[in-house]
């Protein structure tokens, strides 16, 4: 199966690196999860993707482990 690299970025302004991370962490812990994502392939082939909300919801909730396709 092939591995991805997944990223997803804000802008935020901040004294120090870690301050900056401590502020993204806040900003997930506590906000909506974000739909814009960079995703990078083995190949380092990358793709800016922005997810529909609404199916990206209905995907979380779904449970893929009982998928006869990941067996």
């Amino acid at each position: 199966m092939p591995t991805f690299t997944v990223t997803t970025t804000l802008k935020i302004e901040a004294d120090t690196a870690e301050e900056a991370a401590l502020l993204m962490y806040r900003a997930l812990s506590r906000g909506s999860v974000p739909i814009n994502y960079l995703v990078t392939d083995e190949t380092k082939a990358t793709t800016d993707l922005v997810l529909d909300r609404e199916k990206a919801d209905e995907y979380a909730v779904t449970d893929h482990t009982a998928d006869p396709g990941n067996w």
